[in-house]
């Protein structure tokens, strides 16, 4: 393996190569269609930064099992493998990364929102005011 295949940002770039990332935008339209809003954000940044209209909260230690159809720790929302998956992270780094691993379990349309919630926020889309709908 030569030193440009090695480091996050050679993981970031096959994490995101061939996967159509959505932007803010793209982002609410998905989720007005069905697809699960996953933001997996931590609890400072999100008391920071503010809430996901419609978003589920699952720690990204738990991401997988969570959204796994096949595991007995998934959440009720994890019905099959073709279900639609947007993660959303602070910046869009992280998502990406997770997002791929969805898909390597066969979730193939797990992708993630482009700028994460910064570029949510900078599209001027709305937060929410109701406390989170957290996945433990």
């Amino acid at each position: 393996m030569s030193d440009q295949d090695r480091g996050v940002a050679a993981l970031l770039a096959r994490a995101r190569a061939g996967v159509r990332r959505l932007t803010p935008l793209e982002t609410l339209a998905a989720t007005r269609r069905g697809a699960l809003l996953v933001d997996t954000r931590t609890d400072p940044q999100r008391a920071e930064q503010g809430e996901l209209p419609g978003a589920l909260v699952i720690d990204r230690t738990v991401l997988e099992w969570r959204l796994d159809p096949a595991s007995g720790s998934r959440i009720p929302e994890a019905a099959g493998y073709d279900i639609e998956i947007v993660v959303v992270c602070r910046q869009g780094y992280s998502s990406s990364l997770a997002a791929a691993s969805l898909r390597s379990l066969g979730l193939w349309r797990a992708t993630d929102l482009i700028g994460g919630f910064e570029a949510w926020r900078r599209a001027g889309l709305p937060c929410a005011d109701d406390p989170a709908d957290v996945r433990r």
